[in-house]
């Protein structure tokens, strides 16, 4: 239903140790949310449309030139 897809949030874990806790608390007001690897980021954003992205990863990842990066059609996106 249009209702329920107004209320969709991606959680793309870059290897955060919170990222649990940040879904649940999601959960407890009612929004719907999904876990997703890094690596599954791109695939899950064109799936489900969510109306927000949550970007879930340590301060390490920044500094890591080889490290995992967020996907271009979230970055392209226009969603919070």
């Amino acid at each position: 239903s249009p209702a329920m897809q107004h209320d969709r949030l991606l959680i793309i874990d870059f290897g955060s140790q919170v990222t649990q806790l940040i879904a649940r608390r999601i959960r407890e007001v009612g929004v719907y949310c999904e876990i997703v690897p890094f690596a599954k980021g791109a695939e899950a954003y064109e799936r489900m449309a969510p109306r927000g992205v949550i970007l879930s990863g340590s301060p390490a990842n920044i500094s890591d030139a080889n490290g995992p990066r967020i996907p271009d059609n979230v970055l392209a996106a226009d969603v919070p």
